[in-house]
């Protein structure tokens, strides 16, 4: 396994970086880290000079190391571009797993406008998925958006992210963060503070619940990003004494957090891009740990939160919807833990991770008979 360096992460190896890089044995995995730190604070230009260092030390890599398989797994999507060495060039069979559609998510959000960098990221998405033997994507959106390239479906599987109910639905200790009563409901919202999580949205919905004397509902953001500065600056502002900011705390203490909580919120930007072409791991974290979700954007996973009634789906940009559904949600606790319930059901059912490995493997593989 070839991987970079991330702020919030622990590969566990600790020798000194040699020339770049170190290796070892954890757990059994052959694992060489390159010294490339990176963590979502970094600006987009720093961000593009980190994935670019990485594809092309990961190139020598794929062309010296023995591999009955080579995977690659996005974003970014120039995490291809070692597969497409290997396939070419050794012959070796390469699995493309597409975690976000590129450059469709960039250019959407307004991330990536010069022509000439899309239609260079474009070659390399078509090149990426021609030259791939297998494609798996992680969302109705990803799969679509694959075919689409001229990709037949045959080479094409869909296999989201999991539920680990080893960890969030476990026996972690329930806590709270400090401040926050057992009678108040506590909705958190845990992962990346940054452009395209749009977490004003949040902040809307909690102005409303002070118009509305809501002191009963609580809401915590968990985690760190770009725009969390000016998150914590326009909830003190306005005094939304109701909002708190917590710093990111490792997954073990999480699953805590969630047995404490009530609610899960899985927030984005109405970006229509995003509506089935996304695979956000805070959903699945949320059912496994048999939270409720409210959901503020259509899409496949609106769609599911709906059919298994597992928690709310919002219309976009509706801060009074928001607020609405979080009233409802403090207002009918029984409602609310019947929810949680089916949320469990449906992590268990449709989403535990050994049943999707079992299937990731065997398209790998080709053991499912395909």
């Amino acid at each position: 396994m070839v991987c970079g360096s991330y702020v919030q992460g622990n590969t566990g190896l600790t020798t000194p970086f040699a020339k770049g890089r170190r290796r070892g044995i954890i757990d059994g995995i052959d694992v060489i880290e390159f010294d490339l730190d990176y963590g979502n604070h970094m600006g987009f230009a720093q961000r593009i000079g980190v994935f670019a260092k990485f594809a092309f030390a990961s190139i020598g890599i794929a062309l010296r190391e023995p591999a009955d398989i080579v995977f690659a797994t996005t974003t970014p999507l120039t995490a291809g571009i070692p597969g497409i060495f290997a396939r070419w060039l050794r012959r070796r069979p390469f699995v493309f797993e597409v975690r976000d559609l590129w450059p469709e998510l960039p250019k959407a959000m307004g991330v990536i406008t010069n022509p000439f960098v899309l239609w260079l990221m474009s070659v390399l998405e078509w090149t990426s998925y021609r030259s791939a033997d297998r494609l798996v994507g992680l969302s109705p959106g990803i799969v679509e958006g694959i075919a689409a390239r001229g990709v037949n479906d045959a080479r094409i599987a869909m296999v989201p992210n999991g539920c680990d109910l080893d960890l969030f639905a476990g026996t972690a200790d329930a806590w709270r963060p400090e401040g926050v009563r057992d009678d108040q409901l506590l909705a958190i919202f845990t992962g990346t503070h940054g452009p395209a999580n749009g977490l004003d949205a949040v902040l809307d919905a909690a102005a409303m619940l002070k118009q509305h004397g809501r002191d009963d509902i609580r809401i915590a953001f968990v985690g760190q990003g770009r725009d969390k500065p000016a998150l914590q600056k326009r909830a003190s502002d306005q005094d939304l004494e109701n909002v708190l900011f917590l710093d990111p705390v490792p997954k073990t203490q999480l699953a805590g957090l969630m047995a404490g909580a009530d609610i899960g919120l899985q927030v984005l930007r109405n970006v229509p891009a995003f509506y089935y072409g996304t695979s956000p791991n805070k959903f699945f974290d949320y059912i496994a740990a048999g939270l409720p979700v409210l959901n503020n954007y259509p899409g496949w996973l609106a769609q599911l939160i709906t059919e298994n009634n597992c928690g709310f789906a919002v219309p976009a940009d509706d801060p009074s919807a928001f607020a609405d559904a979080l009233i409802a949600a403090a207002d009918d606790r029984d409602d609310l833990l019947l929810k949680g319930e089916q949320a469990r059901q449906l992590a268990k059912t449709a989403f535990a991770r050994e049943l999707l490995a079992k299937k990731w493997v065997g398209w790998v593989t080709g053991s499912n008979g395909s």
